[in-house]
């Protein structure tokens, strides 16, 4: 009886802890973290001197949502029960397993034991934020702002501590940093590498001019959406084998969707297997062949930055490089680059391949390294040298993200920070009249094309017209940005640009990056013996399903096109 009430006794501690915590659900809520009413799922296990109660005895648990009221399952816990809280796929689950009690099983009896000092860490965490109503970013940038106010070397200590729980890492192997308790608004933990690796530590005056490269000042950092992309593929071997999951919303769509058509083209024209290849060759892609072509696609992107003569790779280490200055708002991943300059394109392409995970793997920031990379590919000089009157930086706020300015788009497409999309230099207006400094467009055709379609430009006559170096491409493979969305066109037949004849009638395919997109579409396009034209579509209402942003896209290149979407249901 005395094991009994103790665990009864504990359970009401417990309890009443569970209930406080429960209070917080709306504050998390009011942060963004979209916690749903029953945040708290409790395993709860009855015992009853039927049943013999194992740790194996998996039947013996069920499931049920902690609510607003607590009464039911307060005597429900009263009648001897044993729980563990988690938030499923929440950094909390092991921290609040661990916290809330320790199960002992013996002789049909169960013993509660709670432990209170992590627990009190985790509750104190969460009601330092009881008053906060602050977005997102904000509190990340509390938190970076915390940190400037701290001594250095304070900060140094505590990282020094937490990293003496990691085990070593060699030159080619990447580790976590050491697990901690992070609040909701955390990004996954960072992939580092061991400083030995070598390479060239990051100085704060480099980080500064990164920084306002990138957002114009040294006070913005990249949000939650751009530190959680990374590379990542479909499933090997499966109909969408070739292509990376893209985020629908936010900038590192535009990068993943350049990414990916180099992907394509390293699968259908680089690779050395065979000459021919077919959409077939497309799908049958194993996981090592995904990470081959990953490595070639941002190895020759970077290359072309680099003027085909040199190449700069970025890896975050698990040591700080340097302490910031005061007007530098830390982000804890940016001052802990390490680069790696390369003279030799296959010395980039084999480094980027040794160490692949550090840009397809959840918690690599994958998206913001290859960025950073193909920066120092360029080097900052360059990419000033690039813009013209209307461009300071590469990224722009809209809608509370940043997204990639056409001379991002353009560095990636062409090597080039130009941020025009017609051809060459323009010294005068529409009306003639001489501009104060010339507007800088595309000088050469690259492997991979661009077109791009924006109704509400259109219906303002403000759509940009894409010149021939980008419409026509060395390649038949373009980046789409079609309303604001990024997608990849691409046909298998190489000889597609280079012989008018072929462009009578052929087939082109298109991958928008939605995870519901279950097989690449294939579009009929004849520019040959129909002609399309817009009065005598004779369907009403939406303009969208009147006339599909994707075709117009397409005829943006091909005139009067008519386009066969072949029973697929059109894309609007």
């Amino acid at each position: 009886m005395d094991a009994d009430v103790e665990a009864s006794s504990e359970i009401d501690v417990i309890l009443q802890q569970i209930a406080e915590l429960d209070k917080w659900r709306e504050i998390f809520n009011s942060r963004g973290s979209e916690l749903t009413h029953g945040y708290l799922k409790v395993a709860v296990c009855h015992f009853s001197p039927w049943h013999a109660v194992s740790q194996s005895d998996e039947s013996m648990w069920v499931s049920a949502w902690l609510q607003s009221s607590q009464q039911t399952l307060y005597h429900r816990l009263k009648e001897r029960c044993v729980f563990v809280t988690t938030l499923p796929g929440s950094y909390f689950t092991r921290h609040i397993a661990n916290a809330m009690c320790e199960t002992f099983y013996c002789n049909n009896r169960v013993h509660v034991k709670a432990i209170m000092t992590d627990y009190q860490d985790l509750l104190r965490t969460i009601k330092s934020l009881q008053h906060s109503r602050l977005s997102y970013i904000e509190l990340l940038q509390e938190e970076v702002k915390r940190n400037q106010d701290r001594p250095s070397e304070k900060i140094k200590s505590e990282e020094d501590s937490d990293d003496s729980s990691r085990p070593a890492t060699s030159a080619h192997h990447v580790s976590t940093q050491n697990e901690q308790f992070t609040a909701p608004y955390s990004i996954p933990q960072t992939l580092t590498v061991s400083p030995s690796l070598g390479g060239q530590p990051l100085s704060p005056e480099l980080a500064v001019s990164l920084r306002n490269i990138l957002f114009g000042n040294t006070f913005h950092i990249f949000n939650y959406e751009w530190k959680k992309s990374f590379f990542k593929f479909r499933e090997p071997f499966s109909d969408m084998a070739y292509a990376l999951e893209t985020e629908r919303l936010g900038g590192a769509c535009a990068i993943q969707m350049v990414v990916q058509a180099h992907i394509i083209k390293y699968l259908l024209f680089n690779r050395s297997v065979n000459s021919e290849f077919t959409m077939q060759s497309m799908v049958m892609v194993g996981e090592n062949e995904q990470k081959k072509a990953l490595a070639a696609a941002l190895s020759d992107i970077l290359w072309t930055a680099g003027e085909e003569q040199t190449a700069t790779v970025c890896l975050v280490t698990s040591e700080r490089c340097f302490t910031p200055y005061m007007d530098y708002k830390l982000d804890n991943f940016t001052e802990r680059l390490h680069i790696f300059t390369f003279k030799k394109k296959d010395d980039v392409r084999s480094f980027i391949w040794e160490h692949i995970q550090c840009f397809k793997e959840e918690g690599s920031h994958g998206i913001i390294l290859f960025l950073y990379s193909l920066i120092f590919s360029r080097t900052i000089d360059r990419i000033r040298a690039d813009f013209d009157s209307t461009t300071t930086h590469l990224l722009h706020l809209s809608l509370g993200n940043f997204v990639c300015r056409q001379a991002l788009l353009n560095l990636l497409l062409t090597g080039h920070a130009t941020p025009q999309v017609f051809n060459g230099t323009s010294l005068n207006d529409e009306q003639h009249k001489a501009f104060a400094q010339p507007l800088h467009g595309v000088l050469t055709r690259s492997h991979v094309g661009y077109l791009l379609w924006n109704r509400e430009q259109v219906n303002h006559a403000q759509l940009p017209l894409v010149g021939s170096m980008l419409k026509t491409p060395r390649l038949p493979i373009w980046v789409c940005n079609i309303n604001g969305t990024y997608s990849v066109l691409f046909s298998p037949n190489r000889s597609l640009l280079s012989d008018w004849k072929m462009e009578h009638l052929f087939q082109l395919y298109f991958y928008n990056g939605h995870p519901t997109q279950l097989s690449t579409t294939m579009l009929t396009i004849d520019t040959h013996s129909h002609h399309w034209e817009a009065e005598n579509n004779d369907i009403q209402g939406d303009p969208e399903k009147k006339f599909p942003s994707v075709e117009m896209t397409i005829r943006t290149k091909w005139e009067g096109a008519v386009i066969d979407w072949n029973g697929t249901v059109p894309f609007f």
